[in-house]
């Protein structure tokens, strides 16, 4: 996503205002994708704001998986600031699917003001009628009262104290299509972006990493298997076939059946055992263990991996890649694409020299 957050464009922009087309155009596309996610069962969404919002290539807002809350189910996970906290998890301590409804109506607050505004005060200013107040000055001329009453409203609905009181997802969706214009301008010229314009070209693996898709980075892992072990898998002490040599490459078979039929529990247990002996380095056991962690919602076990594999191979690409997914998951996003950009500089040179 080589286009930045909602937040840099709203907050930060330095050449020109989003445009209000384009405004209307992200509150739809993140409706959709919360539409979506409850239908597939994922309607917890951790911690929505503008800075999980992102821009692909061509300039289309995406959702970004950050705040995809795996195994938190009872909802206990929070972290944003107080003023902009759902007002029933200051009550439980406990997110649910009406919690990400509020937080989408703060979300609708940005976009109208170009302002991170705390609800509690912007619903003052919708009781008060003080419209002008809350909408974005650089927007003058650009929608018509019907447009930007609209918006207020599905805010205010959104930003409701009680959680039964809010639309659901859904009926957000019906709500915000007729907005949008008869003829769709393309995103990337509401954007100002040129057609096409890239940051940096990925392969598979590194795309797969970037958008969090660990099917696709598990397919990617198994289907390469052990080939780039050649010249970085040392053995640290060359004995005759004892026991404990042959238990220790038990573990590591045991570890490959288990990460190939996505066992990634005993996966992790398997190649732990191989590693704690320590009689054989591979870059290539430490990056499965890696993304066995990341199954596990382990990202920070992930990325000690991830740097350990890079240590033993410091030009492997698939270390950089392994690292980036997992500061991906730890949130750590300015980190994890300079790791994106690391992975693809080290894999572009082993193109070229192969």
């Amino acid at each position: 996503m080589p286009h930045e957050t909602l937040a840099k464009h709203l907050f930060h922009w330095e050449t020109q205002p989003m445009k209000w087309a384009m405004r209307l155009r992200v509150a739809l596309y993140l409706a959709q994708a919360l539409e979506y996610c409850t239908s597939k069962g994922r309607a917890l969404y951790h911690d929505l704001n503008a800075y999980r919002v992102v821009f692909d290539d061509d300039g289309n807002p995406r959702l970004s998986c950050f705040g995809l809350m795996k195994n938190s189910r009872d909802g206990k996970s929070y972290s944003t600031n107080l003023a902009f906290t759902p007002p029933e998890y200051l009550r439980t301590g406990r997110v649910t699917s009406e919690s990400v409804i509020y937080s989408f109506g703060t979300l609708l607050l940005d976009l109208l003001s170009g302002k991170h505004i705390p609800p509690s005060h912007a619903l003052d200013l919708i009781r008060d009628r003080n419209i002008q107040m809350l909408t974005d000055s650089c927007l003058e001329g650009q929608f018509s009262n019907d447009e930007g009453t609209e918006l207020v409203r599905l805010a205010s609905r959104c930003l409701q104290y009680e959680p039964r009181e809010r639309p659901n997802s859904k009926s957000l969706v019906a709500a915000l299509i007729p907005l949008q214009k008869e003829t769709e301008v393309p995103s990337h010229v509401l954007m100002g972006i040129p057609h096409g314009a890239t940051a940096f070209s990925l392969s598979p693996l590194g795309e797969a990493c970037v958008r969090m898709d660990m099917t696709a980075m598990h397919e990617i892992l198994e289907k390469i298997g052990y080939k780039d072990d050649e010249g970085a898998a040392t053995e640290l002490s060359f004995q005759m076939w004892t026991n404990q040599m042959q238990e220790t490459l038990n573990s590591k078979k045991k570890g490959d059946v288990a990460f190939r039929h996505k066992d990634f529990r005993a996966a992790v247990e398997c190649y732990t055992q191989f590693i704690d002996v320590g009689t054989m380095v591979s870059p290539t056991v430490f990056a499965r263990r890696s993304l066995s962690y990341l199954m596990n919602d382990m990202p920070l076990e992930a990325l000690n991996d991830a740097v350990q594999a890079q240590v033993i191979s410091p030009v492997w690409h698939i270390a950089s890649y392994l690292q980036a997914a997992s500061l991906f998951a730890l949130g750590r996003e300015n980190e994890a694409q300079i790791a994106v950009k690391e992975g693809s500089i080290l894999e572009e040179k082993r193109n070229a020299t192969s």
